[in-house]
């Protein structure tokens, strides 16, 4: 019996990151959250004595973005537009790319209506010799893989 083609999985540290107006490079780190639907169980008094279950609300979990500090401010202040209130123009959407090793689109994670709902700053030591990490956790109301 022939065996198939072979196709290797890809690899995980080579992805692109892109938010709706802001540009910005070099991210270590990119956690894709998780989608879970919680089963509501229900049943009537004339039923068999087992539990229907149907599916309850779907919920997301948070993206997280760590990258090294630089000059940019980009992502602190969308962070800083929620702060001051501006929650409609923070909105955005946004999405990370998984590359192949040529450098092209391998999957792709949509996010809708997404906005920092949490800022890190690096932690700082004089006798350190790491580079200081800044954590962005970003909220979105929608999640889908395109590819």
């Amino acid at each position: 019996m022939p065996t198939g083609k072979r196709v290797d999985p890809y690899k995980n540290f080579r992805f692109l990151v892109e938010i709706d107006g802001i540009i910005q490079a070099g991210f270590r780190e990119v956690t894709i959250p998780d989608s879970t639907q919680e089963p509501i169980e229900y049943r009537e008094g004339n039923m068999p004595p087992t539990v229907m279950k149907q599916p309850g609300l779907v919920k997301y979990g948070n993206v997280s973005l760590k990258w090294g500090i630089t000059d940019s401010l980009e992502l602190y202040n969308w962070r800083k537009m929620v702060e001051d209130g501006k929650t409609k123009e923070a909105r955005k959407n946004m999405a990370i790319i998984l590359l192949d090793e040529e450098g092209s689109s391998a999957a792709r994670w949509e996010f809708s209506e997404a906005w920092p709902s949490k800022y890190d700053a690096p932690d700082l030591n004089a006798t350190g010799n790491e580079i200081a990490i800044e954590n962005i956790e970003i909220v979105h109301e929608g999640m889908k893989r395109t590819q």
